[in-house]
């Protein structure tokens, strides 16, 4: 027995049959001002009980013809587009701005092919590292498939909505929120490569629908609330760590250096015991957080 589904037919936007609304709109208004004048030169004539039948035939004709065709119109503004239907099978969009008429029992569909700007809310999201943070991000995204968008989803807009959450989350676990010595990329210090991967996952998800994105980003990202605090004073460890740690190479070169010049130059002979105590003095006048006072040795070097 096989557990297999069938496949999804996927839509495709294709180019669909209308003609210029403006020359139907002539033929409307001609058709409509001749019945409106039949009406009139009908009330006004002595008519037989014979031609009362014929004009009332004819009237309700025009007057059918005069619905039918009116239903036939339809608006598309700038980046706009119209999905047309019959008997509830896709026979294409149309792009073509203005108006439009087609055969009135067509299905007319709108769907706006405009930019959109999308703020998502904030979700809780656990890092690479298995910490939470809050993240939320800024789409600006297009239908370009309107046949897709229309017909492959049941909402493309929840839908939109719906797939930025999920490419959000999996950018967050993809990542750490942070690293200190920068051997990784992170959340928060690699905001283009980050943003390009999210752009990457979130056209992928939406593909399906016929909708691309145009472009993308973080707009919120921090630790969730309950470690905020702890990771706020982790990362001044790590930061005092790492000052301590170039203080302290600093420091030994500047005392290697300070060696090598008194040797080189001859000014003073010291033995081991010596360059050790002057290794210690040098290392705690560099390295101490406070201001040193000198002392001065009015005896020999020894005493």
């Amino acid at each position: 027995m096989s557990d297999s589904h069938p496949a999804i037919n996927s839509s495709r936007e294709r180019s669909a049959w209308s003609t210029s609304g403006y020359l139907m709109f002539i033929l409307f208004i001609a058709l409509l001002s001749l019945t409106v004048y039949r009406i009139i030169a009908f009330a006004g004539s002595n008519p037989e009980p014979g031609d009362i039948f014929g004009f009332v035939v004819t009237s309700g004709l025009s007057a059918l013809v005069l619905v039918l065709i009116s239903s036939g119109f339809y608006m598309i503004q700038p980046n706009q587009a119209v999905a047309i239907t019959l008997f509830g099978s896709y026979r294409g969009t149309d792009r073509n701005t203005g108006l439009r008429w087609v055969w009135p029992w067509m299905g007319k569909t709108k769907i706006s092919v405009r930019a959109n700007n999308l703020v998502s809310d904030k979700i809780k999201v656990n890092d690479l590292r298995g910490n939470p943070i809050e993240m939320a991000a800024q789409v600006v995204w297009r239908v370009v498939d309107s046949a897709q968008a229309l017909y492959d989803v049941d909402d493309y807009k929840a839908f939109v909505m719906v797939q930025i959450e999920a490419a959000v989350r999996t950018i967050g676990s993809r990542y750490p929120y942070d690293d200190f010595a920068h051997a990784e990329i992170t959340l928060r210090g690699n905001h283009d490569e980050v943003g390009v991967e999210l752009r990457k996952e979130l056209i992928a998800r939406l593909a399906m629908a016929g909708i691309s994105v145009d472009e993308c980003g973080f707009t919120h990202l921090a630790y969730a609330q309950e470690i905020a605090g702890a990771m706020l004073r982790r990362q001044q460890a790590e930061a005092v760590v790492a000052a301590r740690k170039t203080l302290v190479e600093g420091a030994v070169g500047m005392v290697e250096m300070a060696l090598g010049l008194l040797s080189e130059k001859g000014v003073v002979h010291l033995d081991d015991e010596r360059k050790a105590a002057m290794v210690s003095n040098l290392m705690v006048v560099l390295c101490g957080e406070r201001d040193t006072q000198p002392v001065v040795n009015a005896g020999s070097l020894y005493q």
